[in-house]
């Protein structure tokens, strides 16, 4: 256990003292500098970076089109946050919260921003009348699960990610705080996937979408390097869920678009046609 800290009477911000995103972090809001957001030819216009919130939106697009939902297309641009460009000053008028994903909706009049990933799937659920159960009840399950997701991720990452795989130092106390928690996490999934394929009703939804971009990928051992750490391969129930999830075609396109690491044929930084996808290396 480490030795015990002491809280100063008034807290100070300590620039250098944040980990590997220490750069990316700071205790004010508002831009740090101008520049506009590039617009592309779709009406949807996703400004993104294929973390877990961001592969949300990008396999929510895919599955609309897979759907045949022509509307959905759309243009995604690369944010790099490492770079600050969430910072910037039309980032910041799309989603003054400074975090990816954020979505411009030019169909509207006037044109509708959309920020914080499970708004925005819940924003194209509704505009495109699909991936949500239609019934009061499924449809209340279904934002009963993407909400647990949107309070139980934070945990997850910002908890056990960031104290596990970020942090300046290993710190004993919150890599078991978080890692317990996590666990406690994946065994709320396990169980409830235990007698059903999905998380809300009889067919895939935008709560499966939403949890298995940050527990799906934990589980397949894409997250974090912990895979091992956590045991996920006991979490059988929600093993199968993800694989089952990671196959899907859509799925497997939305994980590649904004994505700028991994092997050459996962990595489509940016995407403004379905034919982009096409240009990748084809996997060996």
């Amino acid at each position: 256990m480490t030795e015990s800290y002491t809280p100063p009477k008034v807290w100070t911000w300590d620039k250098e003292n944040g980990g590997a995103w220490a750069g990316t972090n700071r205790p004010i809001a508002g831009p740090t500098h101008d520049k506009a957001l590039p617009v592309g030819k779709h009406p949807l216009q996703l400004y993104s970076l294929a973390t877990p919130n961001g592969v949300k939106v990008t396999v929510m697009l895919e599955e609309l089109l897979a759907l045949g939902h022509k509307g959905a297309d759309y243009d995604a641009w690369l944010i790099k946050i490492g770079d600050g460009d969430q910072f910037g000053s039309g980032f910041v008028e799309v989603n003054p919260n400074s975090k990816i994903p954020a979505l411009m909706d030019h169909s509207a009049t006037p044109p509708q921003r959309v920020f914080e990933s499970g708004n925005i799937l819940l924003y194209l659920a509704e505009k495109f009348d699909a991936l949500m159960p239609k019934d009061a009840a499924g449809r209340t399950e279904c934002l009963s699960w993407l909400f647990w997701q949107m309070g139980s991720a934070p945990y997850l990452g910002g908890g056990f990610g960031h104290f596990y795989a970020y942090a300046p130092f290993k710190m004993e106390y919150p890599i078991n705080r978080f890692a317990m928690e996590t666990k406690r996490q994946l065994d709320v999934l396990d169980r409830h996937l235990a007698d059903r394929d999905w998380m809300a009703g009889d067919s895939y939804s935008i709560a499966d979408i939403a949890i298995y971009a940050w527990y799906g990928n934990l589980v397949l051992g894409r997250a974090y390097n912990a895979a091992e750490f956590l045991d996920v391969t006991s979490y059988k129930n929600v093993l199968r869920w993800a694989q089952t999830i990671d196959a899907r075609p859509a799925v497997i396109r939305g994980r590649k678009v904004n994505r700028t690491w991994g092997e050459p044929w996962e990595q489509l930084p940016e995407r403004h046609d379905a034919a982009d996808f096409d240009a990748l290396p084809a996997q060996p």
